[in-house]
């Protein structure tokens, strides 16, 4: 079997992207609470509508692209932490509100002081330009690698196939 070789540019692209991963940037605890955590209160914070002051534990899941039970679980954590509420819905029992204590508001914003001074300082450390050009690039790479996933999951048909 031949073996395959690799471009220069590859290898300089797989290395940024394994030293990104290694640098764990985002991978901060704040308060106590692990990133995954930290994620779904940002998620209730964002996620509730102006008319409403809860979300659904399936609304959580679908924003985060993440099982209901996965959610739940986190959600325990939470709550023993005294950082969400969870409420019954009166006209549906099976129905349960979430939404952030004080003490979750509290923590929410500190993360997110974390989460901005750290794009502070990248803004700093690269300059305004380059920057906007790293955004750009970085969602130019991001709906590469979605429609890469769209095209596996869903491929086109070659009108050999029934439908």
């Amino acid at each position: 079997m031949e073996e395959r070789t690799t471009n220069p540019t590859e290898q300089k692209l797989f290395r940024a992207f394994m030293q990104f991963k290694k640098a764990g940037w985002h991978q901060r605890s704040i308060e106590g609470c692990t990133p995954s955590e930290i994620r779904v209160m940002f998620c209730i914070k964002r996620g509730v509508k102006p008319d409403a002051h809860e979300m659904k534990v399936s609304e959580i899941s679908k924003h985060l692209h993440v099982t209901a039970p996965t959610i739940t679980q986190l959600l325990k954590g939470l709550e023993a932490q005294g950082l969400i509420e969870r409420r019954v819905d009166p006209t549906d029992r099976r129905a349960v509100g979430i939404q952030l204590t004080q003490k979750g508001e509290r923590v929410t914003q500190k993360a997110e002081e974390a989460f901005f001074a750290t794009f502070h300082g990248l803004i700093e450390y690269l300059g305004e330009e380059q920057s906007n050009q790293l955004a750009e690039l970085l969602s130019q790479v991001s709906r590469y690698f979605e429609e890469k996933a769209a095209s596996v999951q869903y491929p086109s048909l070659n009108g050999n196939e029934e439908a």
